[in-house]
């Protein structure tokens, strides 16, 4: 019993979290540079997450042909520039990811 309400009271407890700042900017207004500011947030957040996966490789910077997570970025960067589509790039990067692997590059 007391693992589901530890559970239950961390779910709540994340939800409260992620709901006060909804409401707090619900009652005031946004300034116009706060909002411009703000929509670059998501694409910071994915960068930071993102590109540390494509260029070190054990703990080191690694921008050679033999980095397939690199390579197969680079593709998906490609394709998602050509085709804008999200789930296409990401199958086409995840599909160029593993069939570099299988090469050994």
């Amino acid at each position: 019993m007391a693992l589901w309400l530890t559970i239950i009271g961390m779910g709540l407890v994340t939800y409260a979290i992620r709901l006060f700042p909804i409401l707090a900017l619900d009652r005031f207004p946004i300034p116009p540079r706060l909002r411009q500011a703000l929509r670059y947030v998501p694409p910071a957040v994915l960068s930071a997450i993102i590109f540390p996966e494509l260029f070190i490789r054990d703990n080191a910077l690694d921008i050679s042909f033999s980095n397939e997570r690199l390579l197969a970025g680079l593709f998906a960067i490609l394709l998602a520039l050509i085709s804008r589509n999200v789930l296409f790039t990401i199958g086409a990067g995840m599909a160029t990811f593993w069939f570099l692997q299988w090469l050994g590059v």
